[in-house]
Formats: C-alpha cells, structure tokens, sequence
C-alpha cells in the first residue's frame, strides 16, 4: 500500500527528481556497455564510466541527501517526497542499477576475455610458474604496503579511507577459556595497480591484488585462527558547502584544504561487499557508520568496475577501441596556417569540438605569450590537462614580463588539488592569481588577449561552453567563438572586472551572466515566443544543455507550451520536466544524446518571429548555475556562424543512433532510424566537412 502511494506521489508531480532522472542517465550509459556494435573494449570503457559516476553520485548527490537527514533539515524532492520515504525509493533504485550493471559486465562482457586477448583470473587459475611470480611480487611489494589494523576493546575503530579496497579479517582467539572475536582491517593502497599483469603467448593474464592478498592473508595472523575474510569497499560523503564570509582576511585557499580533509572521513552512505560477508564483522560496520540494507550493496564480482582502465587503457588493448577521425577544418577559418592575429581583426570564428581542434585557441595563447605586442592576458579557469600547454603559455607570458592575471575556480569538483597546485606555479612566476569568488564558482570559460597593435589597443576574445583542457577537447562537444568584435570585448572586459574586482555593470549588449539576470532574461526570451504565439505569429524554442532542473524556467516552458510555443529540448542528463503531459507540457519535446562522446555544449536558440535569437556559453538551467555561479551566455550576431549554429540544432536533432526519447512518466527510450529513414549518427556526421555546410535549417 506504501508503496503505490510512493509511486501515485511522483506520478502526480509535475516535475521529476533529480536524483531519479540521474540514475535514468547512468541507465543510458550503461546501454552503450550493453551495445555490441560497439568494440568489446569500447564496451569495457562504457562499464567503468558507469561506476565512476555512480562513486560521484553517491558522493555527492546521495551524501547531500544525508547533510538533511544527519542533521535533522526538512528537504521535499521535486517528487514530493520528504527526505525518508526518498531516501528508500532512491536507493531502492541504486539497488536495481547496480544489479542491471553486474548483470552487463557478468553475462555479456565477462565471457568475451579470452577471445579479446585477455582474461581475469584467480591466484588458483594461474599456473606454478605464474604463481612463483605472483608470490615474489607480494613479497617484495605488497607485503610492505599494507598495515593490519585491529578493533576490539583495546585498540580503537581505525579511519578507513573512502573508495579503497579494504579486507575485514575475523579472527578468533582463546583467552582465559572464552573465544572471542575481533575484526583486522587491511586496506589496499591506491598506489598499488589494481592487477597484477602476467604475459601468456595468446593472451594477458590480470590477476587481481585483491585475490593475491586473499592468498597470502595468513602472513598477517600467524598463529591465530582466521574465521572469516571479507572484502568491502565504503563510499563516504563528499558534499560540502563553503559559506559566505564576509570576513576579507579569512584565508579562502586554507579553508578549502581543510574542506578536502574532511572529505576523507566524511559520513558513510555506501558500503559495498562480497557475497556472504560475517554477520559479526557487518553488525559493528553498520553500528560504526549509522547505515542499514538500504546502504549495504552485495558485488557478486569484481568490486569497483574502474578498475578496468588497467586493461581498457593497457599498450596491447590501446587501438583495439573507437578510434576517432582527424579533426575537421572549421567553416569560418580557412586554413591552419593563417596569422590568427590578423584574420581575427576581419573575422569571427567558430569551433565546433571535437569536430574541430581545439589547437587554433591554445596556438593563439602561446603565440601572444611570445609576442612582444601583447600587453596583458586574462583567463578564467576550471579544468586542465594534465602537463596543460594553456599553463605552459601563462608562465611563459609572465617570465616575458606581461601582465597575467587567471581566475582558478578551486571549487571545480575533484579538481581542487590541481587546479591548487596550478594557481601556486603560477603565482611564483608573477601571475596575478585569484582562488575563485567567496561563495561563487566561477564556472564561466573566458579568455583575453590584449595586443598593442600601433596606435590602438585589440583585444582578442575566446569564449565557449567547455574548458580550456586540451585532452576533454578531444572527447567533449563544445562550442567556442574567436573574435575581436568591440561590443564582445566591451563585455568581456567588463565581465573581468566583475569577477575580479569590485564593479557592476548595469548592462552587457552581447552576454548574459548570472548570478545576476540569467535567469530573468532566459524567462523574457521565452515569454517573448509565450506571446507570439498567442498572435497567431510562428514561434519555437530548441535548447541543447547538461542538466534542466530550475523549477522558475521550467513553469515558463509550461505556460509557453500551453500558448502554442513548440519547445524541442535536448538534455544530455538530468531532466526535471516532464514532456507530453496533457494540459501542461503538451508541445514539449525532450531527447537525450549520449554516445561516444561527451554532450557538454550548451546551445539557446529563440525563434524571434523569423529573426533568430542564439546563444551560447557555460550555463544549464540550474538553480546553482543562475545563483550559485559565474557564469556567462553569449549571444551569435554573426548571421553565418548563427546558421552553423542552427545547423548544429538541426542535426542534433535528427540524430537517430544516440538518442533517447523521454516520456511523460520520465522513462526513456532509444530513438531508431526507421526503415526508409537516413541514418544520422552526428558523432560521425560532424567529422565530414561536406555535413557541415550550412543549410537553412527549420528548427520549428
């Protein structure tokens, strides 16, 4: 009875959760695991995604969810549920997704090891001379590593690490007569390579660290009796929140570090465990943690699925995947050798990646670090790559004395410790570096050359939706424009000293940003279609984002709906709205996109009554994008970069190869090319330059 009430809850609501809509995505990745067009180690790859978001989502979305319980906070989900009933259809649901993906990697992925040139075995598989080989790496190498820690009446409950392999050894001893038990706990070091690899003629043997332990587990307890070994693995609470501070001498970059030390014994919301683990050693884990079943994940396999990077990534297996096609030439530059200096003056420039390289951005900052005209660079930033070419050229431009100045978002999500250690290099070569804005993340991708060129200055602007990572360039879709067009370097400039400094602009002619008016003028563009429409004048809406979730403009999508206004949207995750809905949501239409790779540009179209309004940039329609973020959406003037743009909508939504179509009950399901139908794959269709000559495309 609870149970259909719970379900007839979040039927009735007009928007869906969050958190549900999250484990839907996951579900679509998971199905390009459970594609066999794909590769087999293409297949692998998309398992291991699955698990690192599943780590993230409980992390953060799950661990926020326990900031309301632990502390007694009211918290309605978009579902209407209050934070228990919640609680349980959520992990209820975690529950089915983590049986469905051990299902996929068990039965489908499992059994094609060996045919691909690579099996996963046991200690006892392997043979005498590959055991001698397993024994003296353990010897000479794990053995050191590891450090048992025991819990019983004298010894206190250790700090066990989030996300490591960990061994509960129970053991028992005689004393004075009475048995009593106590737990060892032993955890795997992240340093040590999740298997151990063995070369075979015909194949590469991985055997995992955790069965070589298992192996030689007596080493830790001689003389005493071993009941039982259990392998588990605890997911801890990583949300925090940093909170306003209106104190300017409170040390900004001290208090995140001290943030990211609470992350690592933050509260448990996840503990996953091997089949038939002791009920002695479960009962104290449960007790220590506050956690029940709900919490506790049974793996009937290979606990933590990223460990198949080690393989996915090994030489052998490295060109057995997707391999992408060279990057296409972009339609607004002509060649790679022009002086981008001087074609910029006459002409914008879009670029459409992967599809197109990123290299014309990050030649353009190395080229004005070496540049005796360029006076100064400025540059927002979230995310790098690893040995980042975009670093390089920073510290180059300060060594060469000019003025560099870089906003470091230290809150990017896993990111901090390195974009930290960046901010710290910088500084030391004479970098004006700030650490983000107080409570804001500066999520915003902007960047500033300013060139003396004569008598007069020329700023040279970049501004997209992805990061300045040359690696995620290649795996991402974004969009990003060049230009040295006035009115966008006005903006830009003033945008800079926004977030930098203490000053705010009454208006920008060609951005909208938050945490000021993004969420004011999103609502007036569709109000403005909202109106048309009931003129009886054409009108249509199509938006390609991340995540819609902000419940303001969503019930401005529904009155524009009920008006007539055919809204088409493309949402790569999370999708709190609810398409198709009778008397709410009639003209709505929303799609997922997710294949080979990663949807992350954020594309605005507005019909305008035949004048086209287009924007792009940084922002999802998000609560944290418009008030708990910098963040900035740029509109296309240019009449043919517009049309490459609408170009881009258009295919995005013909695409019939890696799309998913979202029902009315929140449900999705895989959109196929009929049987006259073209085939649109626009992960391939966008690497053939012939496909991306602009058409007049009809959006709505």
């Amino acid at each position: 009875m609870l149970i259909n009430k719970v379900s007839d809850q979040i039927k009735r609501s007009k928007y869906i959760s969050r958190d549900l809509s999250w484990l839907r995505f996951n579900y679509r990745v998971l199905d390009q695991a459970r594609d066999t067009n794909k590769s087999f180690f293409d297949r692998l790859k998309f398992l291991a995604i699955t698990s690192s978001n599943l780590d993230e989502f409980f992390m953060i979305r799950v661990g926020s969810l326990y900031n309301y319980l632990d502390y007694g906070k009211e918290r309605t989900d978009y579902s209407g549920l209050r934070e228990l009933p919640f609680r349980k259809k959520l992990l209820d649901y975690a529950h089915r997704f983590v049986n469905d993906q051990y299902l996929t990697y068990n039965n489908e992925l499992k059994p094609l090891f060996e045919k691909h040139g690579c099996d996963i075995l046991k200690v006892s598989e392997l043979t005498e001379i590959e055991q001698k080989k397993v024994d003296s790496y353990f010897k000479n190498t794990i053995y050191p590593l590891l450090t048992p820690m025991v819990y019983d009446n004298y010894h206190g409950f250790p700090l066990l690490m989030n996300q490591l392999l960990t061994f509960g050894v129970v053991t028992r001893t005689t004393e004075e007569q009475k048995a009593q038990d106590r737990v060892t706990f032993i955890q795997i070091p992240q340093n040590l390579a999740r298997f151990y690899e063995i070369n075979r003629k015909d194949r590469i043997i991985f055997v995992p660290i955790e069965d070589i332990i298992r192996w030689k587990i007596k080493k830790f307890f001689r003389n005493v009796e071993i009941v039982s070994v259990n392998l588990f693995r605890i997911t801890r609470n990583g949300d925090f929140t940093l909170e306003e501070s209106d104190d300017l001498e409170a040390d900004f970059i001290q208090e995140i570090k001290s943030k990211l030390r609470t992350r690592k014994k933050g509260r448990v919301v996840r503990l996953e465990v091997e089949r038939n683990p002791s009920q002695f050693m479960m009962k104290i884990l449960k007790e220590r943690w506050t956690i029940d079943n709900a919490n506790v994940f049974t793996i009937n396999s290979l606990i933590d699925l990223r460990a198949l990077w080690q393989i996915i990534n090994h030489r052998h297996f490295k060109d057995k995947g997707f391999k992408q096609p060279s990057a296409v030439q972009p339609l607004s530059l002509p060649s790679d050798g022009v002086d981008m200096f001087e074609y910029l003056k006459e002409h914008d420039v879009l670029l459409h990646h992967p599809y197109n390289s990123m290299e014309p951005v990050v030649s353009l900052l190395e080229r004005a670090a070496e540049d005796p005209s360029v006076l100064g660079i400025k540059q927002t930033i979230y995310r790098l790559a690893d040995q980042s070419r975009v670093t390089a050229a920073l510290l180059k431009a300060a060594e060469n004395g000019k003025h560099v100045s870089v906003l470091f978002e230290v809150k990017a999500r896993f990111d901090e410790e390195r974009n930290l250690r960046e901010g710290e290099r910088l500084e030391k070569a004479g970098c004006f570096v700030i650490y983000g804005i107080s409570k804001y993340k500066t999520h915003t991708k902007m960047l500033m050359i300013i060139r003396k060129e004569g008598e007069k200055v020329t700023r040279y602007v970049h501004i997209g939706s992805g990061n300045y990572n040359e690696q995620t360039a290649r795996l991402y879709t974004d969009v990003s424009l060049l230009t040295t067009n006035e009115v966008y370097a006005h903006d830009v400039s003033e945008f800079f000293n926004v977030i930098t400094g203490h000053s705010r602009p009454n208006e920008y002619k060609y951005l909208m940003t938050s945490p000021k008016g993004m969420r004011h003028h999103l609502i007036e563009l569709i109000r403005s279609e909202a109106r048309n429409a009931k003129k009886g004048l054409k009108s249509g809406i199509v938006i390609k984002i991340n995540s819609l979730e902000d419940k303001e403009v969503m019930d401005e999508f529904y009155k524009a709906s009920k008006a007539g206004v055919p809204i088409k949207l493309i949402v790569r995750g999370i999708c709190c709205l609810r398409p198709g809905r009778e008397d709410l949501s009639e003209n709505i239409y929303v799609k997922s996109i997710v294949g080979e790779y990663l949807e992350h540009s954020r594309l605005y179209y507005f019909h305008n009554n035949g004048e086209p309004k287009v924007y792009s940039g940084s922002a999802d329609i998000m609560v944290r994008s418009f008030d708990r973020r910098i963040e900035a959406l740029f509109l296309i003037t240019n009449e043919e970069l517009k049309k490459e743009v609408i170009n881009i909508l258009y295919y995005n939504l013909q695409d019939n190869q890696n799309s998913y179509i979202m029902r009315e009950d929140g449900t999705y399901v895989k959109k196929r090319a009929g049987t006259n139908e073209e085939v649109v794959d626009i992960h391939k269709l966008f690497f053939n330059k012939a496909c991306n000559e602009v058409p007049e495309s009809e959006l709505v």
